[in-house]
């Protein structure tokens, strides 16, 4: 990666104070910029330790967007709401198989894709 490229994925390193209770607090820039509010998890790899925010996925965050797609589609009454029930599943098989890839890289169990693995052209 370009050091202009990491620029815009890294911000710049602080040093944490530890209380003697073991305890952090994460610069505000940094849960703004992850979107941390209440809670995150914390993971060994390497001799470093990750803290990264918490996914919930009891929520489903997609639900506007995949009514909004079967409506512009055509769907309407019962079919709606079986389409929609079928979508919605998907999405969840999505995030949790995308949750178990994230736990193995951060378990050093399997490789990390980089942004530009993700998004080179074929």
């Amino acid at each position: 990666m370009q050091t202009l490229e990491m620029e815009h994925y890294l911000m710049k390193p602080k040093r944490i104070s530890v209380s003697s209770k073991r305890q952090i607090t994460l610069p505000i820039e940094y849960c703004k910029k992850l979107n941390i509010t209440n809670e995150v998890e914390c993971i060994i790899k390497d001799n470093s330790i990750i803290i990264r925010p918490v996914i919930d996925t009891s929520k489903n965050n997609f639900a506007d967007f995949i009514l909004e797609d079967l409506i512009n589609e055509g769907y309407k009454g019962a079919e709606l709401l079986k389409k929609f029930k079928e979508r919605n599943k998907q999405i969840e098989c999505g995030i949790n198989k995308i949750t178990e890839e994230a736990d193995k890289v951060a378990e050093n169990k399997s490789p990390y894709s980089t942004i530009e693995d993700v998004f080179k052209e074929e």
